[in-house]
Formats: C-alpha cells, sequence, structure tokens
C-alpha cells in the first residue's frame, strides 16, 4: 500500500508518522515551499499526546513545551469558577502540553523528514487535481513554478487545513468557512512565571475573554514564553469574513484595548503583558459546518480539512492527531476503501458532535454563565450557581471530546 497526504501540518505530519510505524508506505506533500514556525500556542490534550508517546516523542515534546498543571475558569476579576488538575496531575497516564504550534509543526517535520526520508517529505508542490481508477488514485501536483506532476498511490488523505483544496473537489458546493463575529488577538511574550510557570487560566465576563499560558520555557528559570488570547464578538454571526483565516495576520493593540481594559486579574497584568508583546496576530474565530461525508473511494479527509472547530476546549490540533491514529490503525488491518468508510463512521460523529458544542461555548460557557449572574463578581460561588452545574459544563465536554477520565475533582 502507499498512502498519499496532501498537507503537511500537524495531522497530515503524524499521519505519515503513524503510518512509517506500521510499515505502510507514504508519501506527503505540502503546498508551502517551507515549513515556518508559524501561529502561537496551542494545547494538545492527554489522549492525543498519548498517540505522539506511542510515536517516541515525549522527550521532543518535553524539549519544547509546557506540562500543563492546572487549568482554571475565572471571571473577569480573577475569582474562580472552576478549576481542576490536567495531564497526569489529573489522573492520565501522560501529560497534557501547552506548546507552541509552529514549534511542534516544525518539530513533526523534522522527525518524518528523519525517520521516512526526505524524499518522501516533499514541501513547495499543491494538489490541483484528483482521479480515480480501478484500485489506484492519482493526483496532480503544481510547484510554484507552475511545473506540473502526477503521483499515484492506493489512497489519498487530505489534510490540507481550513483551506483544504481537496475538500472543495469532494463538496463543491460546501458553504465554506463560518465566522460567528468573534475576533481573536494573539501573541507571545517572554513573562514572569505565574501560578507555578505551568498553569492555564481562561478568564473574562459575556463580553471579552482573556485565555493564557505559558508555552515553551523562558530565558530564565523565573519566565516562560506566555501565550495569550483576547476575544470578543465585533460583528453578528454570519458576517462576511473580515479577511482570509491566516497564521500571520499582524493585530494592532488599539483595536483591541478597550476588551482588554475589562480584565481586572490579580494574578497578571494584563495591559502590560500585551504591550510588551513584539508580534500581536489577529484572527477570526472561524469553523466549518460537518460533511455529510469524508471518503470518497480510495479518498478521505483528516483534521481541519474534515472538521474546522473554534479554538475553545483546545481540540483541534488534539482531534487531528486522534484522525491519524485511527486511520493508521484501521489501513494496516483492512483493505483500502474498506479501512477509509471504516474511519468515517468512526470520526465523523465524533468531530461533528464537538463542532456543534463549541459553537455553544464549549467549556468556556461556565464563564457566560456566571457573566449573566453574577455580572459584578460573588463572594460566595454557590450563592450564584450551583456547582453541579458548572461541573457538568466542564465535565461534560471533556467526556464529549474524549478525554475524561474516571475521576475528575473539581
Amino acid at each position: 500500500m502507499r498512502v498519499l497526504i496532501a498537507g503537511g501540518g500537524i495531522g497530515g505530519l503524524t499521519l505519515a508518522l503513524m503510518l512509517h510505524q506500521r510499515g505502510i508506505g507514504c508519501a506527503l506533500f505540502e503546498a508551502a515551499a517551507e515549513v515556518r514556525p508559524l501561529g502561537v500556542g496551542i494545547n494538545a490534550l492527554p489522549h492525543c499526546i498519548r498517540e505522539l508517546a506511542a510515536l517516541g516523542l515525549l522527550p521532543q515534546l518535553d524539549a519544547i513545551g509546557i506540562r500543563t498543571r492546572r487549568l482554571t475558569y475565572a471571571n473577569h476579576l480573577g475569582q474562580t469558577i472552576w478549576s481542576e488538575p490536567r495531564g497526569m496531575h489529573g489522573g492520565h497516564d501522560v501529560p497534557q502540553f501547552s506548546i507552541h504550534r509552529g514549534r511542534l509543526q516544525a518539530m513533526l517535520w523534522e522527525e518524518a523528514a528523519r525517520r521516512l526520508g526526505r524524499e518522501a517529505i516533499r514541501p513547495g508542490q499543491r494538489l490541483t487535481a484528483v482521479t480515480q481508477e480501478g484500485e489506484a488514485v492519482t493526483v496532480r501536483l503544481t510547484a510554484a513554478d507552475g511545473t506540473e506532476s502526477l503521483e499515484r498511490g492506493d489512497v489519498l488523505v487530505g489534510a490540507d487545513g481550513i483551506h483544504s483544496a481537496l475538500r472543495a473537489l469532494l463538496h463543491p458546493q460546501d458553504p465554506g468557512i463560518r465566522w460567528n463575529g468573534i475576533q481573536m488577538w494573539r501573541g507571545a511574550v517572554e513573562w514572569p512565571a505565574f501560578e507555578g510557570g505551568d498553569a492555564m487560566v481562561v478568564a473574562g465576563d459575556g463580553v471579552a475573554k482573556l485565555v493564557l499560558y505559558p508555552i515553551a520555557p523562558g530565558l530564565t528559570p523565573e519566565t516562560r514564553l506566555t501565550n495569550w488570547v483576547i476575544y470578543a464578538r465585533t460583528a453578528e454571526p454570519g458576517a462576511p469574513l473580515p479577511a482570509r483565516e491566516s497564521w500571520s495576520r499582524r493585530g494592532r493593540y488599539e483595536d483591541f484595548a478597550a476588551f482588554a481594559g475589562r480584565l481586572n486579574l490579580p494574578f497578571i497584568a494584563v495591559e502590560a503583558l500585551i504591550r510588551a508583546t513584539p508580534d500581536i496576530f489577529e484572527y477570526p474565530m472561524c469553523d466549518r459546518d460537518p460533511l455529510p461525508f469524508w471518503t470518497q473511494g480510495r479518498v478521505t479527509l483528516l483534521g481541519d480539512a474534515a472538521h474546522a472547530m473554534y479554538p475553545v476546549g483546545s481540540n483541534g490540533a488534539s482531534q487531528a492527531i486522534l484522525d491519524a491514529r485511527c486511520l493508521a490503525d484501521l489501513l494496516e488491518r483492512h483493505p483500502a476503501p474498506e479501512a477509509l468508510a471504516r474511519y468515517e463512521a468512526e470520526r465523523l460523529p465524533a468531530t461533528a458532535a464537538i463542532i456543534r458544542s463549541n459553537r455553544t461555548g464549549g467549556p468556556e460557557r461556565v464563564i457566560d454563565l456566571l457573566a449573566e449572574r453574577a455580572p459584578a463578581g460573588f463572594t460566595r460561588l454557590e450563592d450564584v450557581i450551583d456547582p453541579r452545574e458548572v461541573a457538568e459544563v466542564a465535565q461534560g465536554y471533556a467526556r464529549l471530546a474524549g478525554f475524561a477520565v474516571a475521576s475528575s475533582p473539581g
């Protein structure tokens, strides 16, 4: 078997590594001429880290990321709504990692090139056409200079992101990217460690929220490379996209200073943190509708190409890695068409449920509940909301996304 992979992001690279581990031949084609460490922070949940650990990548993850110890949801005054241990501190057998997206992708790229050989990992090749005939699939690839080439394999996997070319070929009537009207501003900066240097905090009210966590060791023991995100609604759901979704579009503090000013947190000087950040990026919060199918014969989708979701709940990269594990296992055990059909049957409904949950706020909805009931803060949480309601939102999401443990203390 030879598997062709279109897209050298986290999902595509993980699939290449997993196929190689199982003795299945593959070739990966990435449209970008070079892989640059774009983006800012992401969280990789324990159920996906378990799969990367099975590839022998824990030492590499420790070198570039932070093992997340605790997650806390708080209101705009820093009052705790919900707090829980994460990763091995929360009962898992593997960590949760907070990590720079671009550094994770670069690490996976180098590992794939080292293990599979650089001739199997080819940048600067954009998929432009696909044909299926008999027991083979053929793709046309176009280089930056316009040169075209053909590649033939038994399976084609489109792991080419939210703007997937293969998704467009499979679903020409797909309505495209949906913007929910929320704009995000993001950055990362060397900053004094807070909450022990390994904690994640999501804080805010019904208007604006801050997501804050370290993503790499700092230049000194007292500092961390600290990722922050501020997001707020700036348009009605369904409004036209302000710009193409991109990892590198620059933002300005003046555009969101009023939102940042709503946050009065005792453990972090929000304005000083943002003003010290050398590069601020701006992203619309986008997803795509769940698809009726991913697979057509010997062709299927993976990761954001299949199920782009709002970045709440730390699930985008995690679900792509779970896709890769599922597909690699099935290709090892079944003929290609059957493997792809089984893969879709397992992964499509699971990820569609997460897309729908994220559209209602995911676990971060606990902040909105408190903002509605106690907009000026509270003295005792239980006077405002039943703690069981908070627990059900937070722990229910963990069950839905597949990373709950048998007992998860609040």
